[in-house]
């Protein structure tokens, strides 16, 4: 084992690269922009420029270093090819083919940026010491992970993990960035609940601490419902209520030891927990009863972790 790895993790605005020890060890943390422009075609050269100037900044060579992680916002199969990245540009783009030539036959292992965040979680965070669990990011949209028997379920297409797009409404007119309508991430992201949240309070309710909020959060809305809220609390329990069947539909098939929860909205703490957990244990199926809820600990690093364990397995 080389005592050296680089993790990236490419987001649609900034490129987060992290220098580690194969230990587990974080030397150094720092971000590039991430350039979309001409669909995305500088992006990997960007990569490449940033790992080679930290290499002559230490006085690393090729043979320091164990290999380059890579998670990307979108699709990759076992080939460690992107079919296709809205939010990068990329139609297809072999990753870690290109970046390897380009960083002389260095290692490079690709994968979704969700399910890379999982591995770090196993690795160094919040689900250390577990082998099966799903790991659920609560942002913009819903963000997954799945890991069985310590490995991620990419599946044939690069979409395992993708919980986000459960179907959870067919009868809603209002569409998803997908394209499609009524998946899971339309109500169960922070996004989401804001937009429970304006529409309980286009109706009529009783008096809350909302209504004087000018354009209203998850946040907004989490901090009304830890203060005892009412209209808050019913804003909450309709969002538990469908992310929570939602997990429950998940552990039907894959039987999770835990989820792990990360994403903006998980700073919401154990009351998120709690609440969600709540919904999912009275309608789990028996078997599934018993599955663990806890909170992702590596925040915005999850990535770059699970970047240098993808090198590492």
């Amino acid at each position: 084992m080389k005592k050296y790895a680089f993790g990236v993790d490419i987001g649609g605005t900034t490129c987060k690269i992290g220098y580690f020890e194969t230990s587990g060890k974080l030397i150094e943390k720092w971000e590039i922009r991430t350039n979309t422009e001409h669909d995305g075609a500088a992006i990997l050269d960007d990569i490449v420029a940033a790992l080679k100037g930290k290499m002559e900044e230490h006085n690393l060579h090729s043979d320091d270093i164990q290999g380059v992680g890579v998670g990307v916002p979108g699709p990759v199969n076992s080939r460690g090819e992107v079919p296709y990245c809205d939010n990068l540009g990329w139609g297809f783009v072999p990753v870690e083919k290109v970046l390897s030539e380009k960083l002389g036959g260095m290692t490079v292992k690709a994968g979704n940026d969700a399910n890379v965040a999982a591995l770090g979680e196993m690795w160094q965070g919040g689900a250390k010491g577990y082998q099966n669990f799903v790991m659920v990011t609560l942002g913009t949209g819903v963000g997954g992970g799945v890991i069985l028997g310590g490995k991620i379920v990419a599946g044939a297409h690069g979409a395992g993990g993708e919980i986000g797009h459960l179907t959870m409404n067919a009868d809603t007119e209002e569409t998803c960035a997908c394209g499609r309508r009524g998946c899971l991430e339309q109500y169960g992201s922070a996004n989401g609940l804001a937009r429970l949240a304006i529409k309980a309070l286009a109706k009529e309710h009783g008096a809350t601490v909302l209504d004087s909020v000018l354009k209203v959060t998850a946040k907004d809305v989490f901090d009304a419902y830890k203060a005892g809220d009412a209209v808050a609390i019913e804003i909450v329990k309709e969002f538990a209520t469908i992310l929570g069947d939602g997990l429950n539909r998940i552990a039907c098939v894959v039987d999770p030891e835990v989820f792990v929860i990360g994403g903006g909205l998980s700073k919401a703490g154990q009351p998120l927990i709690d609440v969600v957990q709540q919904v999912y244990e009275e309608r789990a199926y028996g078997a599934c009863k018993g599955t663990k809820f806890a909170l992702a600990t590596l925040g915005n690093d999850a990535g770059i972790y699970g970047c240098i364990q993808m090198v590492l397995a």
